[in-house]
């Protein structure tokens, strides 16, 4: 019989050789080709190098890719070495001589035809295997680093008492470990299969044992480890049930564990955990017994097992201890979620407050009248509906656009809707590649409007604060070019031999400019115009003379994109919004420390539950998700990218959050501490929006906090559909400054409002305080109506059903105009709620829309006004304090105080008069001490003002000067506290 694992016998067929010139020349081709391959790859690594070099986070390149690199060979090796080795073992162990029969003869022509190239194909196969499992670690490095790396988060599961990091940053890593082993076992178990086939080690068809000792101990052992490695897993499940998802009818999604979980499902995985132990430890036995009796016995036990106590055992718990009295069975599992799913999403101290909601009715109309002028700064403004505005009125030129939905901030006080002026080659109308990314490289400055005033005379069109081009207006000095944006997606070469355009003057001239900052990556060196050559696609860039001494190339220019590249474990706010800092336009990126691990806590998608009206319109404002489903969420991270330099800062902003502290353990020296933050910025930061939403969807069902309840779902809410669409979309929530219940002073706020389930009246609203700078940052407000209040819908559809609407809306329409209808802002004032609504008149041949008439209802009252404060006159039935009608705003000159008819009333406030002067003289002259001192005399003449005037109220005079008094403190106050916000804006506080 001949040695089934040797080589071919008979005589050697001879094949003509190709002539050494073709050889040569092959030789040649293969050796560029694989050049070409090479720097290729090349290409890629070093681009991506020098990009994250030039933002000075070259760490997290290094980190990354070693963290890759490692796990791709050790987990590469791991599995070659496994498949490799049990074919080298079955191989080792086939037997010396093999039976005479069809099937082994069959077999023979194949031993024969690999045998000479044995070596190889073990080579071959191990490596196949090796570089499949490598990639597939490597992509595990996010998992690898949480679980090196991992703190503790100070709270116990209410199941296992194990640290919640166990669940968020061991368990992910041991399901890895375990899937891997499981793949490494099967394919060893294959392959050892099929060598011991091929050798006849295993026998099929041929006469005598199916099956040779030696092959029967190997395999033996692989199913062992294999059965082992289910046991492992049996145990794992355990702890995965309080992270498990399931459908609960009560609620929809479910985390964490329920009763027939905890009373079925796991004593069952420990029984089978040790049924699996047992079934292991009869395969390993085999080495010994050389039969296949007992595993296949204890292995089909443990299948029997699997099936009854795995899955029949609970169904049946669940069919006749558990829906017969389901809510009883349930309660303590639904508190437990209840608590996890609250403390995970940040939301563990709302508490809904009642509130009427219907208003006083025995309230003096004239007061009413009077709180709602002091109840919030009424945005009429919509940032949604004023950008065809910007557009239309500071675009200046073609290649410039506004973003779809502007964005609110506070500058002087007062709430501001804020847009830069980015470029946008889409109209550009010569397109070349010299235009577009040497000529058109930078957007110019940004503009700025009053979110509560339209411009005096303008018929409705937005005050413009900072505007024309350049800029010019209350922002002051600052840098207005801006190379990094949310509309700058293509690459621009810059600061080498061709100018760029700087901007056109209006009587036709071009400045140009050539960029002075050190960002992007030097384009000098031939390797590095060669390497972006290739990974751009660009072969120009390699002979171009518009490329030379000095050129850099800027790329990756979105702020969301630059800042999830050098902090890719972050989860990005859907808006970024620019803010002026210390001279230079900086974006605001609010992101997340996220996980899907916390045990017990409802998990949510990302996507669909910050998903309203603007985002579904602006493809800008979707959030960028690593994890798209998650189950814990902080904002933990502020981070900036400066709109000229590109230069990236990451701020600590939770500095509890241990899913932050353990990233930062990852990548030190990446995230700046809080304290750093500076003053200036700390103004302009806010509550995120998206952060909102996921805790205001979260807050439709776990405000409630009695499990009984919360079963029943007899008192869940939801968001209500944005009013002034037609998509059946969610309303965003608004920023707006104003005033809740118990306070004394506006704040800057985000606001939303809930109704029933499957209704359309109100019940209920929150706020958050989104100012920064405020001791009570982040905290909400939860109002629950108790009465009978109109939806934001109901407001809506009653406002249309006016007779005044529908005329308005016809004659406009006769004027071939277009009505649109701005932001439903919600205000609580006197135990009801105040609504506001500006609406907008487009003309068909019109390029933007104008503030036209404005909308107001309380209770039972709605009116469709010229202005806000006619509105709020025929609201409340009262004249109150007569405010600038929509199109008459105020202006930014400083209002004489009315003149008192008590003389000692007058002298104080004449003092005020000459204090309030000498402080603007100060601060022209930029002499902080006479400022400071002026502003001492003035808060002293004013409050002489208010004591004298109390004097005369006592005697009963208490008609025209109380009210002199009262106008002349708000407005002496205003100029003060203006002019005061905008000298600390321009020079950083």
């Amino acid at each position: 019989m001949p040695d089934r694992g040797g080589g071919p016998t008979g005589p050697r067929i001879r094949v003509g050789r190709p002539s050494r010139r073709v050889r040569t020349l092959l030789m040649t081709l293969g050796i560029l080709a694989v050049l070409a391959m090479v720097f290729v790859m090349f290409a890629g690594f070093w681009t991506d190098w020098l990009w994250y070099r030039s933002v000075n986070y070259s760490s997290v390149f290094t980190t990354t890719l070693w963290t890759k690199i490692g796990l791709f060979f050790v987990f590469g090796l791991l599995m070659a070495a496994a498949v490799g080795l049990n074919i080298w073992l079955a191989h080792r162990l086939r037997p010396p001589l093999s039976a005479m029969s069809m099937e082994q003869q069959s077999l023979d022509r194949y031993r024969m035809s690999i045998a000479p190239y044995k070596k190889w194909l073990l080579l071959g196969i191990a490596t196949l295997v090796g570089l499949i499992a490598g990639a597939s670690a490597a992509g595990q490095w996010r998992t690898w680093l949480l679980w090196v790396n991992g703190v503790s988060f100070g709270q116990k599961d209410p199941q296992f008492h194990l640290d919640v990091s166990f669940f968020a940053f061991d368990l992910p890593w041991y399901r890895f470990l375990l899937g891997f082993g499981f793949a490494a076992t099967v394919l060893s178990l294959i392959a050892a299969a099929l060598t011991h086939y091929l050798y006849g080690g295993l026998r099929i068809t041929s006469p005598g044992a199916r099956a040779t000792a030696a092959s029967t101990g190997h395999l033996s052992v692989l199913l062992g480890v294999f059965v082992t490695l289910k046991a492992v897993a049996y145990w794992l499940d355990r702890y995965g049930l309080a992270v498990k998802s399931s459908d609960f009818k009560a609620t929809g999604d479910w985390t964490g564990l329920r009763y027939v979980d905890a009373n079925a499902y796991l004593p069952a995985k420990t029984i089978l955990f040790c049924i699996a132990v047992i079934c292991a430890l009869l395969f390993f036995g085999t080495l010994w017994r050389r039969t296949w009796q007992l595993p296949v016995i204890g292995f089909g036990l443990m299948v029997l097992s699997a099936i009854l106590i795995g899955g029949l055992y609970p169904a049946i718990v669940q069919k006749f201890q558990v829906q017969p009295n389901e809510q009883a069975k349930e309660a303590p599992y639904i508190k437990k979620n209840i608590a996890a799913t609250r403390d995970a999403y940040g939301i563990s101290g709302v508490k809904p407050e009642d509130y009427k909601g219907a208003g006083k009715a025995d309230e003096d109309p004239e007061k009413k009248r009077d709180d709602a002028d002091s109840a919030a700064n009424y945005r009429l403004n919509d940032p949604n509906i004023v950008s065809p505005t910007f557009q239309q009125l500071e675009q200046e030129r073609e290649y410039y656009r506004f973003p779809t939905t502007l964005d609110v901030d506070r500058y002087n006080g007062q709430d501001t809707i804020v847009g830069l002026r980015e470029l946008s080659l889409d109209k550009l109308e010569k397109r070349n590649w010299i235009n577009d990314h040497f000529a058109y490289t930078h957007g110019y400055g940004m503009v700025t409007a009053k979110g509560t005033e339209t411009k005096k005379g303008s018929k409705g069109a937005p005050d413009f604060t900072n505007y024309g081009l350049p800029t010019s207006g209350n922002l002051g000095e600052y840098e207005q070019r801006i190379y990094y944006g949310e509309k700058t997606t293509q690459y621009s070469i810059v600061g080498g031999p061709q100018k760029e355009l700087d901007y056109e003057e209006d009587g036709g001239g071009q400045k140009t400019y050539s960029y002075k900052g050190d960002s992007g990556v030097n384009l000098s060196n031939p390797i590095n115009r060669a390497a972006y050559a290739v990974s751009f696609g660009e072969p120009q860039m390699l002979y171009s003379g518009a490329i030379g001494e000095g050129s850099r190339i800027l790329y990756n220019r979105t702020p969301k994109e630059r800042v999830e590249s050098v902090a890719p474990w972050l989860t990005i706010d859907g808006d970024t919004y620019p803010t002026v800092v210390d001279g230079k336009i900086q974006w605001v990126v609010d992101a997340y420390t996220t996980s899907n691990g916390y045990p017990y806590a409802s998990r949510t998608t990302l996507g669909d539950t910050t998903a309203d009206s603007l985002s579904e319109s602006d493809d800008q404002r979707a959030v960028v998700a690593q994890q798209n489903q998650v189950n814990y969420i902080r904002n933990s991270v502020k981070a900036t990218v400066d709109a000229y330099t590109g230069e990236v800062k990451l701020y600590t902003w939770d500095d509890k959050d241990p899913v932050l502290k353990t990233w930062k353990k990852a990548f030190p020296d990446t995230v700046k501490d809080k304290g750093e933050i500076p003053k200036a910025l700390m103004d302009h930061l806010r509550y995120p929006q998206d952060m909102f939403k996921v805790q205001r969807e979260l807050l439709t069902l776990y405000h409630v906090t009695d499990p009984g309840q919360f079963y029943n779902a007899s008192d869940a809410w939801q968001v209500p559909n944005d009013p002034t669409k037609k998509d059946n979309s969610a309303v965003p929530p608004y920023y707006l400054s104003m005033k809740t219940p118990g306070q004394t002073q506006q704040q800057f706020a985000l606001t939303t409002t809930f109704t029933p389930s499957g209704r359309p009246n109100l019940r209920a609203f929150m706020t958050v305080d989104a100012d920064a700078r405020s001791k009570d940052f982040g905290k909400m407000k939860l109002l629950r109506v108790t009465g009978d209040v109109d939806g934001p819908e109901q407001v809506q559809n009653k406002l249309n059903s006016m007779t005044e609407v529908g005329n308005f809306v016809r004659d406009m329409k006769g004027a071939d105009s277009d009505v649109l209808y701005g932001n439903l802002l919600t205000v609580p004032l006197d135990d009801g709620f105040l609504y506001v609504e500006p609406v907008y008149v487009q003309g068909r041949k019109s390029a933007y829309p104008l503030l036209k008439k404005v909308a107001v209802s309380y209770g039972t009252e709605t009116a469709f006004a010229d202005s806000l404060s006619d509105g709020l006159n025929q609201v409340f039935g009262a004249e109150g304090t007569t405010k600038p009608p929509a199109d008459e705003g105020d202006t930014d000159e400083p209002t004489e105080p009315p003149k008192s008819n008590d003389p000692t009333v007058q002298a104080a406030l004449d003092d005020a008069q000459t204090a309030f002067e000498d402080g603007q003289t100060a601060l022209k002259d930029g002499d902080w001490e006479a400022y400071g001192k002026a502003q001492d005399d003035l808060q002293e003449a004013l409050q002489r003002a208010e004591d004298a005037q109390a004097a005369a109220d006592k005697k009963g005079d208490k008609n025209g000067d109380a009210d002199a008094d009262k106008n002349a403190d708000k407005n002496a106050d205003k100029n003060a506290d203006k002019n005061g916000d905008k000298d600390g804006d321009k020079n950083g506080g």
